[in-house]
């Protein structure tokens, strides 16, 4: 429950947010308006004062002779200088004249003489027109006589249908209206206080405070107001995935195992810094297993949750633990690799060739990754070293002068080839993450701009290789697919099916937005030229819209779409095929949706989604 109600309360926190700057800014915007003009009043003859009835006015008796209806009511009243009787009758309201005793018919020109008399501005009387209500008009019923005035402030003069002046609207009263339709969030009558929209703001908002102060008091746990010396001392056995004992830790009671373990220089892999939103710390308990969090559901599948996987993040210590760890001494391990190569592929992706200091051996498995430490830095885009040909995608990113990172951090990168075939160096795909395309000096990531500054002869530091992304053992049908940086992990895994002698049926498609962002496309064309066992597919997602140029035979499409569609929906038999899926969130998120409606069991799909 509480990691739903954090994904809302984030949601709507930030569709209250904007409606809260809406509110600030057009209340702000409104008091800069001048009242006098927003009232109409810069123009406006004051009103007269109130004149006597006069005296030679005819008897109301003889009035009512000029009309031949029944009169309803009668009232008395001035019509701009004359005395006028206003009959209310079943065809409408009807004007006498009181000194002369005959119907005054409102037309257009006495309209535009009324209007005229009713104005002391620059501008000159427009022809008068009879309109139904509308927004300027919205006080009152039934349809008005509209004047405008040429002068700078678009003076428009409102009357009623018996001679009333109703309204001088403007464009400074135009501006204020529109402020003040955002303000109320009548978006329609511009009058209603109580619309459902501010109804609903407001419960939205008294929601947001509630599940604020919630999540506030969850977010904490008792031994958190408690110091550390107080605390109980616990014991945190680490044992690696073999069973073997590594470490035997004396800790706090109250403290996350990610805590217990970093205070004592034991570093478990992490993107998120303990922030329960990466999965990366997962580790598994011996013995009595806790409830599982929310946490823990959202990062770990249902089978790791029944073997006991948890987030060592979301894991107190409140009795003596034992627990697995993956990558055994490697967690608190660091390497030390000089930077062989450096090779632009595309605008966004980059392959780094590392030369660790000891022979990366049969540990860096295809499917595995290393963290990347990442220093404190400062750097600007002057210092990445760019191809004539990406320069002007990179121009269009609009990237802040200078940019940097303020802390040492760690980030995760998968190997993009067997370190055996590579002469037991490491081989990396980064991607650059250059922010929003619409987003103006927006800074990019921290680790992959690091990685994009490296250069020949730079030294690095790294952890691992971790993670648990590998090839099954068999020779089952294999489907890849993948897009993005995902080409990294599932190129070493087809790169070492292959090179080791493999004889089934072998298919990779990948997805990018254009064949320009696509890497090593001639490699695996390469290999399906010389492996009859494998087939390479490369979908573009950019282009759809595009024709297809000469001899230009590749898919537009989403590329679960087109696995699906050119595939799996004639494949005889889905179940004796496994699955490796690589690539952004959202194409990982539906290509599972895909293959779960074509039934394709979840044990027949491995997948690495970078934990983001």
């Amino acid at each position: 429950m509480t990691q739903w109600l954090k994904k809302i309360h984030k949601w709507l926190g930030l569709l209250i947010g904007l409606q809260l700057l809406l509110w600030m800014a057009s209340g702000f915007m409104m008091s800069l308006l001048d009242a006098e003009k927003v009232r109409g009043r810069e123009f406006r003859v004051p009103p007269a004062p109130r004149a006597a009835w006069p005296s030679q006015a005819l008897p109301l008796s003889q009035a009512l002779n000029a009309v031949q209806d029944e009169s309803q009511s009668v009232s008395t009243g001035w019509l701009g200088r004359e005395p006028v009787y206003r009959l209310t009758t079943d065809q409408g309201v009807r004007l006498i004249s009181a000194l002369r005793g005959t119907e005054i018919v409102l037309d257009g020109a006495l309209a535009q003489r009324l209007a005229q008399a009713s104005y002391r501005g620059p501008g000159q009387a427009g022809p008068a027109e009879l309109q139904p209500p509308s927004l300027e008009t919205r006080a009152h019923e039934g349809k008005v006589w509209r004047v405008p005035f040429s002068d700078g402030d678009d003076t428009t003069v409102y009357l009623s249908q018996h001679g009333d002046v109703l309204e001088h609207r403007n464009s400074t009263w135009r501006l204020f209206d529109f402020f003040w339709m955002l303000h109320i969030m009548d978006y329609t009558g511009r009058k209603d206080f109580n619309n459902p929209l501010v109804v609903s703001a407001a419960v939205g908002g008294l929601w947001l405070a509630l599940s604020g102060i919630w999540l506030l008091f969850t977010s904490f746990r008792l031994a958190d107001f408690i110091p550390r010396r107080l605390r109980a001392s616990k014991s945190l056995q680490v044992l690696s995935s073999d069973g073997s004992r590594l470490r035997t830790l004396r800790v706090a009671s109250g403290d996350t195992v990610f805590v217990a373990m970093g205070k004592q220089g034991l570093q478990l892999p992490s993107n998120c810094g303990g922030g329960q939103s990466c999965g990366l710390c997962e580790v598994k308990v011996c013995g009595n297993v806790p409830a599982a969090t929310p946490a823990d559901r959202a990062q770990l599948s249902l089978a790791k949750l029944r073997d006991g996987h948890r987030l060592a993040c979301n894991l107190p210590v409140t009795s003596d633990l034992e627990i697995e760890v993956l990558g055994g001494v490697e967690l608190w391990s660091q390497h030390g690799a000089r930077v062989v190569s450096v090779n632009a592929l595309s605008p966004t992706l980059r392959e780094v060739v590392l030369l660790p200091d000891e022979r990366a051996d049969a540990a860096y498995r295809p499917g595995s990754y290393i963290q990347v430490i990442v220093p404190a830095y400062q750097m600007s885009e002057a210092q990445i070293e760019l191809p004539e040909a990406h320069r002007a995608a990179w121009a269009a990113w609009r990237l802040p002068s200078s940019w940097g990172n303020s802390a040492p951090l760690r980030r995760s990168y998968s190997l993009s080839a067997p370190v055996e075939q590579i002469d037991g160096r490491i081989s990396l795909l980064v991607r650059f993450l250059h922010g929003p395309a619409d987003a103006s000096h927006h800074p990019p990531g921290k680790g992959s701009s690091y990685m994009y500054g490296l250069k020949p002869g730079d030294r690095i530091q790294y952890a691992g290789p971790f993670g648990d992304f590998a090839l099954h053992q068999g020779r089952r049908e294999k489907v890849f697919i993948g897009g993005g940086a995902g080409m990294a992990p599932l190129r070493a895994m087809i790169r070492s099916l292959l090179e080791g002698g493999a004889k089934e049926r072998v298919h990779f498609w990948y997805g990018a937005r254009t064949q320009a962002d696509a890497p090593y496309v001639e490699e695996m064309q390469a290999l399906a030229t010389r492996f009859g066992n494998f087939s390479w597919h490369l979908v573009l997602s950019g282009d759809a819209a595009q024709p297809a140029g000469a001899g230009d035979r590749l898919p537009r499409a989403l590329v679960h779409d087109a696995v699906r569609e050119q595939l799996l929906q004639s494949h005889a038999n889905l179940a004796a095929c496994e699955f490796y899926l690589c690539g952004p969130p959202a194409m990982l998120s539906a290509t599972r949706k895909m293959l779960r409606k074509l039934g394709v069991a979840d044990t027949q799909v491995s997948f690495d989604d970078f934990k983001i």
